[in-house]
């Protein structure tokens, strides 16, 4: 009797097997989380805050408000929680702040408004970024007596606009006279017609530097109802532009009825005029 015995061949290589690559995976995905912290933590806060919002909110509300998974100084909360009304009023008011501080801060490196510097004060105050471009005896921003802007005054508006733009924020302008009353052969037109003028020309300027018209909340003349000095009725510094950027959002369609209180409106020239330097006085 034969007897046949089958033998199995020995295969090398065995190394071509699959647990190494269920590894290997492991290990890259490890270097991946490890390079995505590296690289976080050389960000900015406004990068981490919104990142960190994302994690926390991720359906909507991260982009506006930041969450607090991930604190400015790249430390991490332990227990992070939604966030209340009274911290997101706060959030808003940081970064109005932090606007008012970069707009002060691009005036103060220009060498064109360096002299002007000491007719606009921006600050905070209950509405929100207040920018105010305070006239002098002759006329800094808007020739005397008239809503038609000086080259200064169209080019800082221009500037306000690019700078506002980056914000969603609601914008309110608002003109103001001082108590001398207006006198010219229009007996109609008034310190309430030039100061509306002066609150829409300067509206147009702002849109037509990057300012969004969704973002236009109001447009108000007050003639000389407000007076920044009212010790002086007929001070210049009561002569004056302001430009507010509120700490609410507008809301979509709430603007189809247009600006409020802009007065005597059509007495602005169109914005293509504007943007053209005015002859000297």
């Amino acid at each position: 009797m034969i007897i046949v015995v089958r033998r199995k061949k020995a295969h090398g290589h065995g190394h071509h097997g699959g647990a190494w690559k269920v590894a290997f995976a492991d290990f890259m995905t490890s270097m991946m989380a490890l390079f995505l912290v590296l690289w976080l933590i050389t960000q900015s806060s406004d990068v981490k805050a919104a990142i960190a919002g994302y994690f926390q909110d991720p359906l909507g509300r991260a982009d506006e408000f930041g969450s607090s998974i991930i604190q400015g100084d790249g430390a991490q909360a332990a227990n992070p929680r939604p966030i209340t009304q009274p911290q997101i009023t706060d959030l808003r008011r940081d970064r109005l702040q932090v606007l008012g501080e970069q707009i002060r801060k691009v005036l103060e490196r220009s060498v064109e408004f360096g002299d002007i510097a000491r007719q606009i004060e921006i600050d905070l105050t209950g509405e929100g970024l207040r920018i105010q471009l305070l006239e002098d005896s002759s006329g800094v921003f808007f020739e005397t007596g008239s809503a038609h802007p000086r080259p200064l005054g169209t080019a800082l508006l221009g500037l306000l606009g690019q700078q506002l733009a980056t914000m969603p924020n609601a914008v309110m302008v608002d003109g103001y006279t001082d108590a001398v009353p207006y006198s010219n052969a229009q007996a109609a037109y008034t310190n309430w017609e030039l100061s509306s003028d002066r609150a829409n020309t300067a509206r147009r300027i702002l849109i037509a530097g990057g300012l969004r018209e969704m973002q236009m909340a109001q447009v108000r003349g007050h003639a000389d109802r407000d007076l920044r000095n009212p010790a002086d009725p007929s001070a210049p510094s009561n002569r004056r532009v302001t430009i507010t950027m509120l700490f609410d959002e507008p809301a979509a369609g709430s603007l189809a009825a247009g600006p409020l209180n802009q007065g005597a409106l059509g007495a602005s020239p169109p914005v293509d005029t504007l943007l053209r330097p005015s002859p000297a006085p």
